[in-house]
């Protein structure tokens, strides 16, 4: 029981990561060390993405799933397994990748671009 619960506390933790990535920036423009830990996250998530590695936190969820239940375990991709649960969607990795692009773009408009006074 208690892999489970710790396995869904780092789902949740991974959610958090992800909503942080697509958001960060907002809070990142008005605080220097938000937005380098948010800049950084982003860079981590494109590394991953150009390597075809997944994130720690993805091995980590699996691994204690396999504790609690070797059966709920799953190879690939978090974000590929929960969307495709969630929406009943095929996500490919490449898919994927372009999204992390456009992310990375949106969140470097954002810290670039010059505040109206």
């Amino acid at each position: 029981m208690l892999y489970r619960v710790l396995a869904d506390a780092v789902v949740f933790v991974h959610f958090l990561w992800i909503i942080f990535l697509i958001f960060g920036a907002f809070a990142g423009t008005r605080n220097k060390a938000l937005k380098i830990f948010h800049i950084s996250g982003l860079v981590f998530a494109i590394t991953i993405q150009i390597f075809d590695w997944y994130c720690p936190l993805t091995y980590l969820e699996v691994w204690l799933r396999s504790k609690y239940e070797p059966a709920l375990s799953y190879p690939g991709s978090f974000i590929i397994h929960y969307v495709e649960k969630a929406v009943y969607i095929e996500l490919s990795r490449r898919l994927i990748f372009i999204l992390t692009i456009f992310l990375c773009g949106f969140n470097a408009w954002m810290y670039l671009r010059k505040k109206k006074q």
